[in-house]
């Protein structure tokens, strides 16, 4: 049978490329439910193509607007955020790829999980902030949560069959971003353009920035401990910068497993949407040939301070990585309106982490108001800043 996917933020760069996987296998995959922030011209050439049973527009006033050019087609039309969580109580989902951009993707995926439907999760920062409470609500109501970023998609590989094999440690591996091998002088005068071209992905611009600063590969670790339910001195990164080794196992008795490829997103989402299966693509394949090196460095968290925070974070535990992610978010934000600079972004998160009351064992209402604690604090301190 057709499994039955809805895309929570199909107009970035995972759903967009999720919708291009669903095509090419008709006979496995079919379009149940779009939700869009507020791309509203995307979300309707998406509803026209694909034929969703019903679509999210949150910014409600463009609801009138995806509504009439929708009108001809036999699709439900739905605004406000709210509207994601109500849907994920459809008969219709089998599956739901949670593709929203940072903290916003948390309550819908826990809406989705007790609703019993599978999770291809792209939303990091959902397990980031509240890990605990995702896979311990995924465990009860066994829900699998399937990895589609590339490096847990590639550790999620190396344990099929591996179920009685106690892990050592796990290594992700990052390209670097744009800015590998600089130092600290290196970065004090990088503008927004420099940051946001990748040299190996391409991404939505608040990941790119992530990825720039290490960020990315931070809240990656903080996501493996707790989909593999690893402690943090079992977590390593190193930079590989021709990102064909996507991460890596290492077993007790010390051998390991690597998942290799061409950088290509597609192919981690085709492997989440249709596990334990695989299917035909004709994505490119690697050549050897074409790699005859591939190197490996130290992650440098001196200069890339954004990693070393993620690394305290995920050691501290508790709410201390929702103060990372919401101070990040917002730093990230003022980085691309140009309203800090480049290192600042660090700094400004290494601020909260100081200034915002910490909470060893938080419910999920103490996480929603940490994360808006940390947002209305840095605003305000950045209002000062820029006045």
């Amino acid at each position: 049978m057709k499994r039955r996917i809805a895309i929570l933020g199909s107009t970035g760069s995972i759903g967009t490329q999720a919708l291009e996987v669903i095509a090419a296998h008709p006979d496995a995959f079919e379009t149940e439910v779009l939700t869009a922030n507020s791309n509203a011209d995307l979300l309707i050439q998406q509803s026209i193509i694909h034929k969703p049973n019903a679509v999210v527009i949150v910014d409600e006033r463009k609801y009138s607007f995806v509504k009439e050019a929708l009108s001809a087609e036999p699709i439900k039309v739905y605004a406000g955020y709210e509207a994601i969580s109500q849907l994920m109580e459809m008969d219709s989902i089998d599956m739901v790829l949670t593709a929203m951009v940072g903290f916003s993707g948390l309550k819908p995926t826990l809406a989705a999980i007790k609703n019993k439907k599978h999770i291809a999760l792209a939303n990091k920062e959902t397990l980031v902030v509240a890990g605990d409470l995702v896979t311990k609500m995924a465990k009860e109501n066994n829900v699998q949560l399937l990895p589609v970023d590339s490096e847990h998609s590639a550790i999620f590989q190396c344990l099929l069959g591996e179920q009685h094999n106690p892990i050592e440690k796990i290594i992700l591996t990052a390209s670097g971003g744009p800015f590998r091998g600089m130092k600290t002088n290196d970065l004090q005068k990088i503008t927004k353009n420099q940051a946001l071209k990748h040299p190996n992905w391409t991404m939505g611009a608040k990941i790119t920035i992530d990825s720039a600063t290490l960020m990315n590969k931070g809240l990656e670790m903080i996501e493996a401990k707790w989909l593999f339910d690893l402690r943090p001195d079992q977590i390593d990164v190193i930079v590989h910068p021709q990102s064909i080794i996507h991460s890596i196992v290492q077993f007790v008795d010390g051998s390991m497993k690597a998942q290799m490829g061409l950088p290509d997103m597609k192919l981690p989402i085709q492997i989440a949407l249709a596990h334990p299966y695989r299917l035909y693509s004709d994505f490119p394949r690697f050549d050897f040939l074409k790699y005859p090196s591939l190197t490996f460095e130290p992650a440098d968290e001196n200069t890339f301070t954004c990693l070393g925070l993620a690394r305290k974070a995920m050691i501290r535990g508790g709410n201390m990585p929702c103060i990372l992610n919401a101070a990040n978010e917002i730093a990230v934000a003022a980085f691309l309106k140009n309203e800090v600079r480049f290192l600042e972004i660090g700094e400004l998160i290494e601020q909260c982490m100081d200034e915002i009351n910490f909470i060893a064992h938080p419910t999920l209402d103490d996480y929603c108001l940490t994360d808006a604690q940390t947002r209305e604090w840095l605003i305000d301190n950045l209002r000062v800043k820029n006045s």
